[in-house]
Formats: structure tokens, sequence, C-alpha cells
């Protein structure tokens, strides 16, 4: 420690001057972050901004370029994620790492099962993990396997795995993504009953919403650089977007369009019926965004994968620009002119093994072909193209697309569709996991495809956005359509009763 230079002994956390250095790239510069003791700390910024190369270089994965890094009140530099461990670091990423055929249990003790002899002293095992489980009142046995558990019972056992630990610091990195409102408001009790025992969270979202309802500080991250740190109850989400992006959050949903035809139906549906929904109808007119809402588990999804040919459908007709269609197969809609952007990017969206060039032709095949042979030039050119079109951020063509941030993976799936210039584009959960500045890029696409003539359906469990951005609100009930609302009817208030199952008057298709 140098001379005259002292520890705030109220942080558990002090980042100081930290900078990362990848070949031709600076990740991070000087930035500086401090976490108190006790205290949940978001840290938010958008893709690219340094918020995992920080985290990864607290956990462990990484070493700082340059800058030192103070924990509990001493310098630290861990070599790997079992000394950041050590030291009582926790660290529960998005993609959590358990193994699946395994106990809760065993899960939460890898790698320290308690031995009775040269035997695993199950007895105890199972004893310990109930011990810390029952502290968030889980609600499951140690002894479940981990793949029957749903995913915010997966997180409790990586947030147990640390408390196992002695945990003083944990990181949550997009905790909520998968969650629902439940399951979520379950989650925050456990973060605010750790923080109530002395455990610091350093909390990594996008969410505005759940920044301002669990957090006491918020610090900015900006293109690998420091922005600042405000307490949540001094400030608005307005002030935390414009540190992050430099905008206004009334320029995030673009106008309303004015140019819905009514009389022209791009899409009919009638009486579309699958194994978890029945009955659906809905027309969507040229020119407007038709957004589908309902709590999780109401079967938007399911169809949307029906309307597709990807699921079966026991009944039900569909016609597109006024022809009867029967899709007996995915491909089927596809060159109908019908596209579907899934809700799990990574799962079922991304090709993660090849490259962006790959992944961003894979729709379009016979137009960047010669004969039975791909054409590198024809294939280069059309991605080049949606790459200047969609402003994509990409090192080159050439590169993994798990390269890329999450939105600009998001933006290569829609190049990917575009290609095939289809008449419409359902996007399910457009903006998951995208930092604000991106959805806005995204939003502002979806309106420039609409007022161009292609058809957008847009799927999302966010409210402010299905409200910002949609023309008219279909609201899904157990499978069931409740009703359409207008934009002048489309509020939270009005939303959220036809997703509890109630009636409203005036919401009809």
């Amino acid at each position: 420690m140098g001379k005259g230079f002292s520890v705030d002994t109220d942080c558990l956390l002090e980042i100081r001057e930290v900078s990362k250095f990848f070949p031709g790239t600076r990740a991070l510069n000087r930035v500086r972050l401090e976490v108190k003791r006790g205290e949940i700390h978001a840290l938010c910024g958008e893709n690219g901004a340094g918020k995992s190369t920080l985290m990864n270089i607290i956990g462990g994965v990484y070493r700082p370029s340059e800058g030192t890094i103070y924990f509990d009140g001493k310098e630290i530099a861990p070599q790997n994620p079992r000394e950041a461990q050590d030291l009582g670091i926790g660290f529960v990423h998005q993609e959590l790492s358990l193994c699946p055929h395994l106990t809760a249990a065993e899960n939460i003790f890898m790698g320290r099962l308690p031995r009775k002899g040269d035997l695993i002293d199950f007895k105890q095992l199972y004893s310990r993990a109930d011990d810390i489980l029952s502290q968030f009142n889980a609600g499951f046995s140690s002894r479940a396997l981990v793949s029957t558990l749903t995913v915010s019972e997966r997180q409790l056992v990586e947030i147990g795995k640390s408390i196992s630990l002695n945990c003083k610091l944990l990181i949550l990195d997009e905790p909520t993504s998968s969650l629902t409102d439940k399951e979520t408001a379950k989650l925050f009790d456990v973060v605010r009953l750790m923080s109530s025992r002395g455990v610091s969270i350093l909390y990594i979202s996008h969410r505005m919403v759940e920044i301002f309802q669990l957090c006491h500080r918020v610090t900015v991250f900006k293109d690998g650089g420091y922005i600042s740190t405000m307490n949540t109850n001094e400030v608005t989400d307005n002030d935390v977007i414009r540190a992050m992006v430099g905008r206004e959050l009334s320029i995030f949903f673009p106008p309303k369009s004015d140019c819905v035809e009514e009389a022209v139906e791009i899409l009919r549906v009638d009486r579309l019926s699958g194994k978890k929904f029945h009955g659906i109808s809905f027309t969507l007119r040229k020119g407007e965004i038709l957004g589908f809402s309902g709590l999780v588990g109401a079967g938007r999804s399911e169809i949307m994968r029906g309307l597709c040919g990807i699921d079966p459908i026991s009944e039900g007709n569909v016609w597109l620009k006024g022809a009867k269609k029967k899709f007996r197969t995915y491909r089927d809609a596809v060159n109908s002119g019908i596209c579907y952007l899934t809700e799990d990017r990574k799962q079922s969206g991304i090709f993660p093994v090849l490259s962006i060039k790959d992944n961003m032709v894979s729709a379009n095949l016979r137009g960047v072909s010669r004969g039975i042979w791909l054409d590198s030039a024809l294939c280069a050119g059309m991605v080049n193209t949606y790459i200047k079109q969609l402003k994509i951020k990409a090192p080159g063509i050439d590169y993994p697309i798990t390269s890329l941030s999450g939105g600009n993976q998001q933006k290569c799936l829609v190049g990917k569709w575009l290609s095939v210039k289809p008449s419409v584009i359902i996007m399910d959960e457009p903006t998951r996991g995208i930092d604000v500045g991106t959805k806005a890029e995204i939003h502002n696409l979806l309106r420039d495809l609409a007022s161009s003539g292609v058809g957008v359906i847009i799927v999302s469990s966010e409210l402010p956005e299905i409200i910002g951005l949609s023309d008219r609100i279909a609201v899904i009930y157990e499978g069931t359509l409740m009703g359409i609302l207008s934009s002048d009817r489309a509020t939270e208030e009005n939303v959220m009763t036809l997703a509890a199952g109630k009636p409203l008057e005036g919401a009809a298709a």
C-alpha cells in the first residue's frame, strides 16, 4: 500500500484505476468502483461497456493489466476463481454452471463433500445443504436433482454454494433474465436477506425497475470507462440511462404509426388451436406492430410456434395476404414469407460454433449460391449489406458470432431473416438481455420494418416495451385471447387486468 494511502474501512470492495487490455482492444480504462459492506450495488452499462470484464477480474478469471483491487481492507490479486472463492467472493453467472445430474446438495458442496473415512457422509451433506437452503425458504429438498429444478431454484443452489463458502461479496449477473415475476420477487427477498446479514451484493442488470426496487447505489460504465455512481433514492431511471447512453428515455420508443392501412390485412388467423392454446383469432394490418402480452406461461410463444408450423396445430386457418395457407413445417412458413425469431437466442437462435457470415446466410443459402456451391462474394455482399443497414458492431464477418454482444447477435438474426424478404416477421422477446441503447435501436428498426410494409408481431414480457412499441396489443390468458387493446387503451392496468383473466369492456378483436 502506497505511502499516505488509506482504504475506506466501510467498503468491502474497492477497485482503483483498473484497466484491461486484450489484443487490439482496451476493454477497461482506469475504472473505479466501491461496494460498501452489506450494500446492494448495481453495475450498469451498455453491452461492451466492460461490466463482464471487470467481474471476471474480481472473480479471478482475468488478471488486470493495471490498477489495484482491495477486498476487506487488503490488496488482492486472485489468480483463479478458486482463489476468489477462498477470499469470500461468490459469482452467479447468467448462464448457470451446475451439474444437472447431481443433487442440489452435491452441487452446493462440489469438491468439498463431507466424508466419513473414505466414503461420502451423505447424511451430513444433506443436513448441511438443507440448513443453507432453509435460510431462503427454498421450498425444495437438497436431495433433488438439479435437472428437476426451475431456473429460479437453480439460482438458489448457486447462491447456496456461495453461502457455503462464507461469501462476503455475491456477484449476480442478469439474475432475472429467465425468471417470472413471482420468482423475481422471491429472489429479491433472498438478496435483501443476505444484505441484512452483512453480505454485499454486486447486481448487474439492464432492468431499471429492478435496480430502483432493490439497489442502494448504481455505478455506470460506458465504453470501458467509469462514468458515475449515484444513490438510487436521489435520481431517476432517466438519469441512469442518460449516463449510460447519452440519450433521453423519451426517444427509446419511436412514434406510433400514422399510416396503418386498416383495410389491408397482411395476416389473418382464425380459431387457431394447439396443445397449449385454443380459438386464437386476430389480424395483422399493413403498417402496424401487433404486440402479444400475458403472464409467463400464458401460451404466447406457443401460439407463434403453432402459427409458423414449428409446433403442430389441431385446428384453425391462416391467411397470408389473402391466400389461405397450411404450414406443415417451419420451412413451409419461411417459404411463404413468415419468419420467427425465437425468445431463446443462445439455445435455438444462433449457431454458436459458426461465424457471423455463416449465421447470417443460413436462412437464404439459395440467394448466395451459384449452382450447388456457396459464392463467397455473394455471401460477403449480403452480410455486409445487413451489417451496415442494421448498424451491427462486428470486428469482421468471419469472426464467431459468439464474439458479439447479445444485442449485436440479435441484429444478426434480424439480418438473417430479412434476407429472405419476409412478409411477416415475429420477434419473441426481441430485447431480452440487451442494453437500453441497443433496445432503442431494435425498437426503431421494428418500426421502420412496419412502415416499409413488413408485418411485425412482437411477444414481450416487458410492459413498457409492449405498450411503448405496439399499435395494438393482444393479451393472452391461459391459452385464450382475452382481448385486443387499441393504442389509446393500452395502459399497464388494462393489460394486467386482461392478463389476469378478467374481462375488460371494449377489449375486442
